[in-house]
């Protein structure tokens, strides 16, 4: 098979769609032309043409709207918000509109409409290019919220949102984009090329969402992460010598219960690790459920490891990032508890 970073495995994706089903039509800002910030749309308006692969203006709230209408209409668009930071101008059409379209129609609509966001710090770009808004979002019935880890999960889970008659937001960490990143900042950045999860089929395949999945088997502990954090969470349990077992929740809305009750049911122990700011993050609902379906299994608290509450700092990029060495921490004091 292919070996791909994750920006050409959601480029392929959309290739793979935009070829496949001619409703599907992509846009943004500076997507078309230019092929995108990061380049994950490069050469795809050349191939499809420009009625299919367009530039919007920088107006997030403008190019939700299009969207929604355009999904109403039988389309199904593929949208960029550049940086997930500048994703609040759209949360009204997000909101109001695409999660409740098929509800406020008595199902004669829906929205199946598809967003993409880079997210995430690791790259210093500081309070404005660096948040993880993910929280927001499953806190709203009618979307569903998706995160890749790794290139084949990012192509799978693309074209399996593309193909969702309800509106998906994936924001990709955009720290993976070019290789996965254990944490470590003083270590050379690791090619895709030589991890398992870069072969990625150049045809047409979906990973399902609502699915997660145990990148690392372990009887210690559970670890429940996504994004840039599978990786660090597997880098810290090697670190701090726990036989951790490492769940990839891929999809957060709907969340895969099942997998993480049967987990941690067996490990008895659960630490949460999210780079997203601490009060109100995922993390919390994800804790809130343990408690609820695993209490009589648990033998020690149910520990959380994240970004802390301020806004993402630049100069204090890996204070804030929550790296190894405090995810390690936290997997001894767990497992000493």
């Amino acid at each position: 098979m292919p070996v791909m970073n994750m920006i050409q495995a959601l480029n392929s994706a959309m290739d793979v769609m935009l070829a496949r089903n001619s409703d599907v039509v992509i846009f943004g800002e500076d997507v078309g032309y230019f092929g995108g910030v990061f380049r994950a749309t490069e050469g795809l308006q050349k191939k499809f043409g420009l009625n299919r692969i367009f530039d919007a203006p920088i107006a997030e709230g403008g190019i939700m709207a299009a969207a929604v209408g355009m999904a109403a209409y039988g389309l199904r668009p593929v949208v960029e918000i550049q940086f997930a930071d500048y994703i609040y101008p759209a949360t009204d059409q997000l909101v109001s509109e695409a999660a409740r379209l098929r509800y406020r129609s008595g199902g004669e609509f829906t929205a199946p409409l598809t967003v993409r966001s880079p997210y995430g710090g690791g790259i210093f770009g500081g309070q404005t290019h660096s948040q993880s808004p993910e929280a927001i979002f499953t806190h709203v019935a009618g979307l569903k919220t998706v995160i890749p880890s790794n290139p084949y999960d990012a192509k799978g889970l693309l074209i399996a949102a593309i193909e969702d008659d309800d509106p998906v937001i994936i924001f990709e960490p955009k720290r993976l984009y070019n290789g996965p990143f254990e944490g470590y900042q003083d270590k050379p950045v690791v090619p895709w090329s030589k991890h398992p999860l870069s072969e990625v089929p150049a045809d047409y395949f979906t990973v399902p969402l609502g699915k997660a999945k145990i990148v690392q088997e372990g009887k210690d502990l559970t670890i429940l992460a996504y994004g840039t954090m599978v990786h660090v969470s597997i880098a810290a349990a090697r670190d701090a010598n726990v036989d951790a077992e490492v769940v990839d929740l891929r999809t957060l809305l709907p969340v895969d219960i099942e997998t993480i009750e049967a987990s941690v049911k067996k490990t008895g122990r659960c630490v949460i690790v999210h780079e997203a700011t601490r009060t109100g993050g995922y993390g919390a609902e994800l804790s809130a459920l343990v408690q609820e379906k695993c209490f009589y299994h648990l033998e020690s608290p149910i520990a959380r490891v994240t970004g802390w509450d301020t806004p993402y700092p630049h100069v204090l990029e890996w204070a804030y990032f929550p790296g190894p060495k405090r995810v390690a921490e936290t997997l001894r004091e767990t497992m000493e508890a």
